[in-house]
């Protein structure tokens, strides 16, 4: 296991240093995927998300009074 997990670490490290268009195509790809999910899903439980965070700070401020 410990074989497979230094190849694959090994192969991504080569990946990454690779300077081929097609590369860096992916990357770009891979990058515009998450900000497209991210802002869909920020659109979609934006309310949920606002209503976790205000509970999230008013119970930290609670414990600091």
């Amino acid at each position: 296991m410990k074989k497979r997990i230094t190849s694959v670490l090994l192969r991504t490290k080569g990946l990454l240093r690779s300077r081929s268009g097609d590369q860096m195509t992916g990357w770009l790809i891979v990058v515009l995927v998450v900000v497209v999910v991210g802002a869909v899903f920020m659109t979609l439980y934006q309310g949920s998300i606002t209503t976790i965070w205000n509970s999230i700070v008013s119970k930290i401020t609670g414990l600091l009074s």
